[in-house]
């Protein structure tokens, strides 16, 4: 039975096919028999995968679709001059439930990481433990405690070659951590990265 959901007025659950239009995600078969989905900047094969991948595929899970709702997120906050970090949470049936990206630069606010943003976004649940928190960088250890605290499901992470975070330590509680190893967000959060240093070291905590 699925847990009821707790929400302010007014905010509904959004299907992924929703997402799929709104983002501009056209799906196309591929010789081999994969399906690729690819939006005007981004692209990831169902082959790109892991096992995980393909256990949430079982399930019509679309994970690549919920990437791209993190990953708009992410251009968003680049566009308005913050780090481009962003976030989604979905529901185990694929709907999503909130989003958003990083607002340290534009709100003044170390608080507001992409996670924490899409957490305050999807409004109150009554359980997190079937949900999907999506972030297009592995999430830092701030937000490995709101994963651990609120007890998420699993992680589905965009990429974690810029920084690792908490992603190891979340595994060893048993949060199911799947990484996408996606190519758009390594090069935008890297190339950020490189252009402001002194903001990318406070919004992690390094000195």
């Amino acid at each position: 039975m699925r847990a009821s959901v707790f929400r302010p007025l007014g905010l509904q659950r959004e299907p992924i096919v929703n997402v799929f239009k709104r983002h501009q995600i056209n799906i196309k078969p591929n010789l081999d028999g994969s399906r690729s989905w690819e939006t005007p900047s981004f692209k990831l094969t169902q082959l790109g995968c892991n096992n995980e991948c393909q256990e949430g595929a079982k399930l019509n899970l679309d994970y690549t679709a919920m990437l791209a709702a993190a990953l708009a997120e992410a251009r968003k906050g680049l566009a308005e001059g913050g780090i481009p970090i962003g976030a989604a949470i979905f529901d185990a049936q694929g709907k999503l439930l909130g989003a958003g990206h990083n607002r340290r630069v534009q709100q003044g606010d170390p608080s507001m990481h992409g996670e924490t943003d899409a957490f305050r976004n999807a409004g109150r649940q009554r359980s997190y433990r079937n949900l999907i928190m999506v972030t297009t960088l592995a999430p830092c250890w701030y937000c490995s405690g709101l994963v651990r605290q609120f007890g998420f499901g699993t992680v589905l992470v965009g990429e974690s070659r810029n920084f690792q975070g908490g992603v190891e330590w979340l595994r060893s509680l048993g949060v199911t951590v799947i990484d996408l190893d996606s190519e758009e967000c390594a090069t935008m959060l890297g190339e950020y990265i490189r252009a402001n240093p002194e903001v990318w070291n406070e919004d992690i905590g390094e000195e």
